[in-house]
Order: C-alpha cells, then structure tokens, then sequence
C-alpha cells in the first residue's frame, strides 16, 4: 500500500509539474502576440497590419498546440474576440483586419473543440463575404464563412440537439457597419456548419429575403443598432431602423428609431416578435473590439 501510495503522489506531482510548465510556456506565447494582435487592429499601414495578422496567426497555433491549451484564456488580447460555448464544447476566436484602402475589413478566425486528452482540434474560419453577392442563400462551411467578429453566443436545444446562435459585427465599409445573427451546428463527423433555416419572419425592406440563412442588419456607421441576446426577456432584441432620408434601400441612412422588436426560440426555430417594450437600449457590444479612429 505505501508503494502504491508513494507512485500515486509522484505521478499527481508530475502531473502538477507539468501542468505549471504547460501555463507558463502559454503565458510566454500570448506576451509574444500581445504587440501583434494591437498592430492589426491599430497600425496605420497595411502591410505592417498585415505582416501582423500572419504572424499573430503563427503564434496563436503554437500556444494552441500546448496541451490542454483549450482551458487557458488570453485575458490581455483584448482586441480579439474569444467567446467560449455556454456548455464549453468549443471556443471561437474572431477578429478583423482593415484592408489597403481604408474602407474594408476582412474578418479572421479559428474554432477551437475541447478534447478529451487535451490535443488540438482546430478549425480555421475563412472570410469570402468579398467574394458573394447572396450571403444569406445557404448553410456554409469553414471554407466559405460570413465573416464576422462575434461579440455573444447563446446555446438552445430542439429535439436533443444543441444549437449556437451566435452574433457578430463587420465593419464593413466606410459607410455602413452590419450586424450578423445565425445559428452554428456540427455535422455528425463534428464539423462546423453555420446558417440555416431557424428564422421566421415576414420580409420587409429591413430584413434578408427569405429562404434567409443567416440574419443581418445593416446601418448608418455611426449609429450603433441593438441586436443582441437579453436573457432577462429570454429574447433576442432588434432595433427598429429608419432611414434618415426616408429612403429603406440606402442602407448607410438607417439608425435607431428607440422603440425594439426582436425573436424568440419557439419549437426550433427563431420566431419574429414584432414588438418589445422592456427591451434595455443600450447597444455596446465590446467597445474594445472595434479598431480605433484614425488620428
């Protein structure tokens, strides 16, 4: 018995041991990224955002590649979005970087899976939204996302399956900045599939065209419109949106009108509420997000 005590206290201190090596190797890792996710949100030249992006892009899988790596949160990246499921399954890293001319943003990121023996499972995000006229005519893989920087996600279940809806901002160009809405799901090989038909709504000038698999709304740059989860309400909460010229179609024209409508899970599915008076106004999302102003 004291031999088998003896060999289970010397694993238990290997153990912790090597757990404190594998926590000092990340902290080193991200206090290497730290100046390069700042430079690609913040650098006035492209190419040194750029240069930045790929090299934060490096960085980010050699630390991911520690094991166990999916319990460490790089607390001092504040410029890049990291959210983790409710039920912990996964974490996703979003952000975005603005390109040559000033005006437009392409979005970056990756979905981390939690595993049983601490490997790496990792899933890099590839932004076409350049590249589509119809972002919202179908479900989508890793290889053609929507980019987005995601600021929330909730989880809902239907039939015992669990959906992630997940919302999301791009800046988008000088004029307008666009908020995205659409539910993650995971085929049965585990692979992420984003978008679907989850939205019930009736069209107007506002809201995708339906069959819409993922949900947007785009607005005046400097306008900041609601559309997030409250759960006080267990709704999501959308702004209403006017345009200042009285023209719907000139989407850099729409701002907040104050009054919210909004969705709610009913039977699998996000169900339109054309109305909601408790909603709370506020629309920050993460401020420290979003890239600075240009001196």
């Amino acid at each position: 018995m004291r031999v088998l005590l003896f060999i289970f206290l010397l694993l238990a201190g290997l153990t912790t041991v090597t757990a404190q090596d594998d926590r000092m190797h990340m902290q080193q890792m991200e206090d290497e990224i730290k100046p390069l996710a700042y430079t690609i949100m913040n650098d006035n030249d492209f190419i040194t955002r750029f240069r930045a992006d790929s090299a934060f892009i490096r960085g980010l899988v050699r630390a991911l590649r520690t094991p166990h790596s999916f319990r460490y949160r790089f607390d001092s990246l504040t410029s890049i979005s990291q959210l983790y499921a409710p039920d912990s399954s996964f974490r996703i890293f979003t952000w975005q970087l603005q390109m040559e001319d000033m005006n437009h943003f392409r979005q970056k990121g990756a979905i981390q899976m939690r595993t049983a023996d601490g490997s790496l499972k990792l899933f890099p995000l590839f932004d076409v939204s350049k590249y589509t006229e119809a972002p919202v005519d179908s479900v989508r893989n890793v290889q053609n996302w929507i980019g987005a920087v995601y600021y929330n996600i909730i989880q809902t279940k239907y039939n015992n399956r669990n959906y992630y809806t997940l919302f999301g901002y791009d800046e988008n160009d000088a004029r307008s900045t666009k908020k995205w809405m659409e539910v993650l799901t995971f085929d049965a090989n585990g692979a992420p599939l984003f978008g679907g038909r989850y939205f019930n709504y009736r069209e107007d000038d506002l809201k995708p065209k339906q069959p819409a698999f993922r949900f947007c709304v785009e607005f005046k740059k400097e306008a900041n419109a609601k559309l997030n989860y409250d759960p006080e309400l267990d709704m999501i909460v959308l702004a209403h949106l006017v345009s200042e010229e009285g023209d719907t179609k000139k989407k850099h024209t729409l701002v907040p009108y104050g009054t919210f409508e909004g969705f709610k899970w009913l039977g699998g599915r996000w169900v339109h509420q054309p109305d909601i008076k408790e909603a709370n106004p506020d629309a920050r999302v993460n401020p420290d997000q979003t890239r600075k102003k240009q001196q």
